[in-house]
């Protein structure tokens, strides 16, 4: 290989090693993780940039489980290291439904606001804890690189309130800031949410990579 090759194929490898595949197509969730990663020299891609190919089944029974399955599954399929996620809204009245099947529960097409009214129907006025969870994985052909979890604490809301963040965000309760998480802002959910936690402490392994 000539010089020039070799320094060719060099800084391909190394812009490849600063790509990074979020297995998602979710916008909201694309927005968070950009601002959270944004002040480090990496590329990410979507789901939407690397064409069609079938999901995996999340057939895990726990957060950790279906972020492995996720991240492992596009890291084989795409060739690039891969960040997945899976999150969920936990009611301790409700044992912890919906749990893992967060963005299942009711079936997946089914509107959050019917989604809501159901939680509150099985909940009866009753107030309970509850809480938001992110499990994160990292994969790079069939290894996984870093994982992590995070969550926030907080009560189910009297009611749904707010029109900014998306999922169950309207009916959690923040209480440190008084407010639902769909009250807060993008720079103020940056600074508390689960998936935000999460991404920070990939933010900061990354750091290390640098």
């Amino acid at each position: 290989m000539t010089d020039a090759a070799s320094t060719s194929a060099k800084a391909t490898a190394d812009k490849l090693a600063r790509t990074f595949l979020f297995a998602t197509t979710n916008p909201n969730k694309v927005r968070e993780v950009r601002h959270a990663l944004r002040a480090l020299p990496y590329r990410i891609l979507t789901l939407a940039d690397v064409g069609s190919m079938p999901e995996p089944d999340e057939t895990g029974t726990t957060y950790w489980e279906n972020a492995r399955i996720k991240a492992l599954a596009y890291a084989h399929a795409t060739d690039l290291t891969t960040i997945a996620e899976d999150s969920g809204f936990e009611v301790d009245a409700l044992g912890g439904a919906p749990g893992v099947q967060s963005a299942r529960f009711l079936g997946a097409a089914t509107p959050y606001p019917d989604r809501f009214a159901e939680i509150y129907r099985r909940l009866a006025s009753r107030p309970s804890p509850a809480r938001f969870v992110t499990a994160l994985a990292v994969a790079r052909g069939t290894e996984l690189l870093f994982e992590t979890e995070s969550r926030i604490e907080g009560t189910v809301a009297p009611s749904p309130r707010g029109q900014y963040g998306f999922g169950y965000d309207p009916i959690f309760l923040y209480p440190p800031l008084g407010g639902t998480i769909a009250e807060l802002s993008d720079d103020q959910k940056a600074t508390v949410s689960h998936r935000a936690r999460a991404f920070r402490d990939l933010h900061e392994w990354l750091k290390t990579r640098e």
